[in-house]
């Protein structure tokens, strides 16, 4: 196909804003925000001590009070050690994520988490607590804080329950006070990062435009720290027709985290793994505080529990000794067993759970006991609660089903795709986990945190925080040791606005060749290259229409196909910024599902049953497979690399 090149014959060229900073934090979720708080406290420490003024930037494309996966709100803090060691944790979080993860990572992660979630409830968080007879009070209730020997109300060994609706504009509020305004670029999608044109692997800037304004900005940076979360919507959804888009995860993820850094060469570990969560049908409503917190079973259809007996079993052959742990990938995978042999629909047994804990219950304990039912929902997910409104259900009278999602791929959650990273150096680790920075990818100056820094998942909103706080002291050491960098790029200003504005000019230089501009020879919408994409993903990756079934012939064709589609978005035609942000949104996408499918390939075994199956290798293989595989692609070249790094166990079972 011909290469266009966009000389702004046919759009209007925008106003390039060129700004120069120290520290530039791209994102706005709960790792971005930890690391802007996190980076100012220590930046004012070294002005004061005399080495100098450092300069910080945050540039988000949403606004940080309703950015990332935390948006929404949120019923719990998943991750909160209180009386819990953080060897434990690491237990917990390999025990999940079957066998394999960098347990520095988790390890560093969980000595450091409770002080992000005392400051939570500092900033105002409602966090409930145990009076001194055990009763639960919420968040409106008087209680000491954790700080001052609070005890919080457990919904599981990690998780405390929280009013959280307002979570996100809490932690937001505090990074944006700590910033300042005047530091805080919102709205601007970042496209592109940039190495350095004259120092080998070194990260130099970040290219991206306005959603908003006619504006394209180049930030050049010593130290950028990426924190722009998973991908959803690289799978074909659940949700069709008027409920397209429909998702567990936030829909603005479009996996630009994984894509800006695979494209500067930033090895890559685990993106094989996906995260299938179980939710409520059609609402995606969570069940995580259903599960325990109410204490609600899961049964098929006929009120059998699907993760014993002959499903049990029969899991054991293939998978042990994992099966025994009983993570999520394993409860899954028994609950698809039942659905495929006709045992559906799988049913969460609300109105049983709400009946039991009502029998030690007043009536105003009962009716409290419902309003936080809701509010499960209200809190974070306020969909489900239309749902359960529109079809007559009443949860403590009706059950509800739950269904395997789509495919995420996340590394924050109960997933762990994301980039490979150097680790703490006091922990024992292998020399190679542990070569520059803490939380600094393969490409210097580049740090990972949050849902794209890998082989570390459980994180959720609290580590996603502590870690971006980690990786603002770790960068901030890489500026102080190299002071004398001065960021230089090879293109122009105005060639990096042209390709960022070439689907503009693409679709005004040939939208009246057709008399109806959304059908036309010379493009393709974004919309139309959404779907192809989640066709292909959805049906040779491994999606729900194969109930999440691969194998080497279909890695291969969709490939193939993939590699056609990457040709034709070349082609992608905006008419408005919307669309705009859109077909750079898919962009972002097909390089994370290109990265998950090769990973696949790669592993020949079924390592995640229950997110996905190799057909060709179903069982777990620990022999040859129990280690890392990691990945590279070279931005010179265009060829991509995957390869194993041996698993190393830190911490004794």
């Amino acid at each position: 196909m011909e290469k266009e090149a966009c000389t702004f014959s046919y759009c209007t060229k925008p106003e390039i804003i060129q700004v120069d900073t120290d520290l530039l934090i791209v994102g706005g979720g709960m790792s971005a925000c930890g690391a802007a708080f996190e980076a100012v406290r220590w930046a004012d420490a070294i002005e004061k001590a005399g080495k100098g003024k450092i300069k910080i930037t945050l540039v988000d494309k949403a606004a940080m009070d309703r950015s990332g996966a935390v948006a929404m709100g949120l019923s719990a803090i998943n991750t909160y050690m209180g009386e819990n060691d953080p060897a434990a944790y690491v237990k917990y979080v390999r025990d999940d994520l079957m066998g394999i993860i960098r347990e520095d990572l988790v390890y560093d992660l969980g000595r450091h988490v409770d002080d992000s979630v005392e400051e939570f409830e500092d900033w105002g968080l409602p966090i409930w607590k145990k009076d001194e007879g055990g009763h639960t009070l919420d968040g409106a209730q008087g209680a000491p804080k954790l700080s001052a020997g609070g005890k919080p109300v457990r919904s599981g060994k990690w998780q405390i329950m929280i009013n959280g609706e307002s979570y996100k504009v809490l932690v937001a509020e505090a990074a944006k006070k700590a910033l300042g305004m005047d530091n805080i670029y919102e709205r601007v999608f970042i496209v592109k990062y940039l190495l350095d044109e004259k120092v080998p692997n070194r990260i130099a800037a970040a290219v991206g435009f306005s959603v908003r304004e006619n504006k394209v900005y180049i930030f050049k940076a010593n130290v950028i720290l990426s924190g722009c979360g998973g991908a959803v919507n690289v799978f074909r959804p659940r949700s069709v027709g008027e409920g397209q888009g429909r998702a567990w995860y936030p829909v603005w993820n479009s996996g630009s985290g994984y894509a800006l850094g695979i494209q500067v060469g930033a090895e890559l570990t685990m993106m094989e793994n996906r995260f299938v969560p179980a939710r409520f049908k059609d609402g995606y409503g969570p069940v995580g505080a259903w599960f325990l917190f109410f204490k609600a079973k899961a049964t098929n259809a006929a009120g059998e529990d699907y993760c014993v007996g002959e499903n049990f079993e029969a899991t054991k052959k293939l998978y042990s000794p994992y099966a025994e742990k009983m993570g999520t990938a394993i409860r899954n995978h028994m609950m698809m067993m039942d659905m495929k042999a006709g045992k559906g629909p799988i049913l969460m047994n609300t109105h049983h759970a709400m009946a039991e804990l009502a029998k030690t219950m007043d009536a105003k304990q009962i009716k409290h006991l419902e309003a936080e039912a809701w509010e499960d929902f209200l809190d974070m997910c306020i969909g489900q609660a239309g749902v359960w409104a529109g079809m007559n259900i009443e949860p403590d009278k009706t059950p509800s089903e739950i269904m395997p999602t789509e495919p995420y791929l996340l590394g924050s959650h109960a997933g762990c795709a994301g980039f490979w990273v150097s680790g703490p150096e006091d922990l024992g680790a292998p020399a190679e986990w542990n070569w520059g920075y803490n939380r600094m990818s393969t490409v210097n100056g580049l740090f990972m945190m949050g849902d794209i820094c890998g082989a570390s998942g459980h994180k959720f909103s609290s580590g996603s925080h502590a870690e971006g706080r980690i990786a603002a002291k770790a960068g901030l050491a890489f500026i102080l040791d190299n002071k004398d960098f001065k960021p230089t790029v090879t293109k122009s200003p105005d060639e990096l606005a042209g390709e960022l504005y070439m689907p503009f000019e693409v679709y005004e230089k040939h939208k009246t060749y057709s008399t109806a501009p959304e059908v036309n020879p010379n493009y393709i919408k974004p919309k139309m290259v959404q779907m192809r994409l989640q066709k292909i993903s959805d049906e040779y990756f491994g999606g729900i229409a194969t109930w999440y079934m691969t194998s080497k012939t279909m890695l291969d064709k969709g490939l193939e196909l993939l590699q056609m589609l990457k040709e034709d978005a070349e082609k992608t035609g905006a008419k408005d910024l919307h669309e705009l942000m859109r077909a750079w949104e898919n962009y972002h996408r097909i390089w994370s599902v290109e990265a998950h499918a090769r990973h696949i390939l790669f592993r020949e075994e079924s390592r995640y049953p229950g997110y996905y199956y190799r057909g060709d290798y179903l069982a777990i293989d620990d022999k040859n497979w129990k280690c890392f595989v990691n990945s590279k692609y070279d931005p010179k070249t265009g060829d991509w690399k995957c390869f194993k790094k041996d698993y190393v166990q830190l911490v004794a079972d």
